[in-house]
């Protein structure tokens, strides 16, 4: 009789791996502690319960690179999506869903399978050594005892902590006429060349009104659960702002050992934005944790000289989390470098979003299913929106050195095109018409989805004779 594949958790991720698994002719049981142990977060017992919105986000595969990874997903035998397509509303673009009933879906699909066992109850620690395969998908509100346990096993300090997330914008999207790239100094670090950062220059009265727009922003306020005190290595930069107008000038906006080309002289103050991704089409702006809504960030920021048009690939943040530093514990097919028994899924991988989350699922469950068949894993093509996803997590990201000082500089991150390899758009249209702006974006993007889903059906087509349950989803 063949072991089960044992899934730590309930919600998106644990739900798609053990599909994945059980739709492969393998026994799976999924341990979920609901109801036995309640979260500040749930509302239900339902297995893949939405906690926040009810959107999946963009659902169109041509334009965006969520819209992609859903089209992946659907083509890939996702239950997470087809339970999301079943029972979708009304959005517009985006693909929302009946959250009372998606969850019920999803819980329906799961129980009733043959292959399916539901545990209720925690693990609280390392599962045991007869465990053989495990994918843990416990989400950002990993219990203390079971996050204790993996950080004692993989020798991180700490998996649960206040994330200092700073914005990331697009590289294509930053003005090079007035940003420049140098290293303070010009000083190379690790890897570099003493042209390292991009920066951003600002006059004494642009730095002025930058700070009243940082100080009057609409900011967020935490959670009651959320009742961790800040540490001074990753205060909020309208925190610094408040300690004082100069606070800035002195920390992350120093413009010290930086000179402008344009004028030969050092700016009054600087924003520096730093390659975030091997492929370097993705900049974090270094220092730029912030508590400011989504929206207030978009204006603020783009008050920064070069950044009047910049695109963000992930806006900034300050709140509790629970998640891997991934590229250096995992591996390509998400397996615990230090314990391979333990796959890992969802947030807790360093993803954001929904679909990230089944996506990882999707993954982890497909692995640990190829693995106990005695088959060698194939990940995804890197071009794909699922590979792009698996590639930053596993390795795409660019370490910054634990001498700088810097809070760990892997966070997670939500799908998006400045993942993927870049695409070849032609300049010209076929009547020769030169191509640019927004009809150049618009080309690139639907190439990249075009170059997915084309390498996608190579990937996916190495396994279909092994799928014996149908999609089936109520």
């Amino acid at each position: 009789m063949t072991e089960p594949i044992h899934i730590i958790g309930g919600g998106l991720a644990g739900s798609e791996a053990a599909w994945q698994i059980a739709r492969r002719g393998l026994p799976v049981i999924i341990h979920e502690m609901r109801p036995d142990v309640r979260t500040d977060a749930h509302q239900t017992d339902g297995l893949a319960e939405l906690v926040c919105s009810n959107s999946f986000r963009a659902d169109d595969w041509t334009t965006n690179a969520v819209g992609l990874l859903h089209e992946e997903m659907r083509r890939s035998g996702s239950l997470i999506m087809a339970a999301a397509d079943r029972h979708k509303l009304p959005a517009g673009g985006a693909l929302a869903v009946d959250r009372d009933g998606f969850s019920e879906a999803v819980t329906a699909a799961l129980t009733a399978h043959p292959l399916v066992m539901l545990a209720r109850g925690e693990v609280t620690g390392i599962p045991p050594e007869s465990w053989d395969s495990v994918v843990i998908a416990t989400g950002p509100l990993t219990s203390p005892s079971l996050a204790d346990a993996i950080g004692r096993l993989t020798g991180e300090r700490e998996l649960a902590f206040f994330d200092a997330i700073a914005p990331i914008v697009h590289y294509e999207s930053i003005d090079l006429d007035v940003a420049w790239k140098q290293s303070r100094y010009d000083k190379p670090g690790p890897g570099g060349t003493g042209a390292d950062y991009l920066n951003c220059p600002m006059t004494r009265d642009e730095y002025e009104a930058f700070v009243d727009a940082l100080l009057a922003g609409d900011k967020t306020e935490f959670k009651e659960w959320e009742g961790t005190p800040y540490f001074d290595g990753c205060l909020p930069v309208e925190v610094m702002a408040e300690r004082g107008r100069e606070t800035l000038r002195f920390g992350p906006m120093k413009p010290v050992g930086l000179a402008d080309p344009r004028t030969g002289q050092r700016p009054w103050a600087v924003v520096q934005l730093r390659q975030d991704n091997a492929l370097g089409t993705l900049w974090n702006m270094v220092g730029f944790q912030t508590k400011l809504r989504h929206g207030e960030q978009k204006r603020v920021f783009r008050m920064i000289p070069g950044l009047a048009d910049a695109e963000f690939a992930r806006l900034g943040g300050l709140h509790r989390n629970t998640f891997l530093n991934s590229p250096r514990l995992l591996d390509a097919s998400l397996r615990l470098k230090a314990m391979p028994r333990l796959r890992f899924a969802g947030q807790i991988t360093g993803v954001e979003g929904y679909v990230e989350s089944a996506a990882t699922g999707l993954l982890a469950g497909r692995f640990a299913a190829e693995e106990r068949l005695g088959r060698a894993s194939a990940t995804p093509p890197a071009v794909t929106a699922l590979g792009a996803l698996l590639g930053h997590i596993t390795g795409g990201h660019v370490e910054v050195p634990e001498s700088t000082g810097s809070p760990r500089s892997f966070q997670p991150m939500n799908v998006n095109f400045g993942l993927f390899p870049p695409v070849p758009v032609p300049d010209r249209d076929v009547d020769g018409r030169r191509i640019k702006g927004k009809d150049k974006s618009a080309h690139k993007k639907r190439a990249m989805g075009e170059r997915a889903l084309a390498a996608l059906a190579t990937w996916g087509a190495c396994d279909t004779s092994v799928l014996e349950q149908p999609m089936r989803v109520p």
